[in-house]
């Protein structure tokens, strides 16, 4: 009996997959996410997120004055990156199925299996 249940879980053998998904364009990022997590639910496949990670800022503070002399005067820019993390447990077929949507300029995209 444990021989048959070992043959159908070899057959439907899911894995722990991790998408990380990464822009500074929160809206583009927000759109991607939405999308995979409906395919996902098309698939009838547990998944679990978008989860939120905390937002990166990156600051750079430079004088205004190219040469240095008059008065201290200072620009400050700074970049956002937004963080989404998507678990899905599910086949490799059916992941390649789920990634295919159109990808965003911008985003960066990290599949992981765990």
């Amino acid at each position: 009996m444990n021989e048959r249940k070992k043959g159908i879980e070899s057959k439907e053998f899911k894995q722990h997959i991790r998408i990380i998904l990464s822009s500074r364009k929160i809206k583009s990022l927000e759109k991607i996410c939405h999308e995979i997590v409906n395919k996902g639910k098309d698939k009838n496949l547990k998944i679990k997120g978008p989860i939120k990670i905390p937002t990166k800022i990156l600051k750079i503070t430079t004088r205004k004055s190219p040469c240095g002399e008059g008065t201290n005067t200072w620009d400050l820019f700074e970049i956002r990156i937004h963080k989404r993390l998507i678990d899905l447990f599910s086949s490799q077929d059916i992941l390649k199925q789920i990634t295919s949507v159109k990808i965003e300029s911008g985003v960066e995209v990290e599949v992981t299996i765990i």
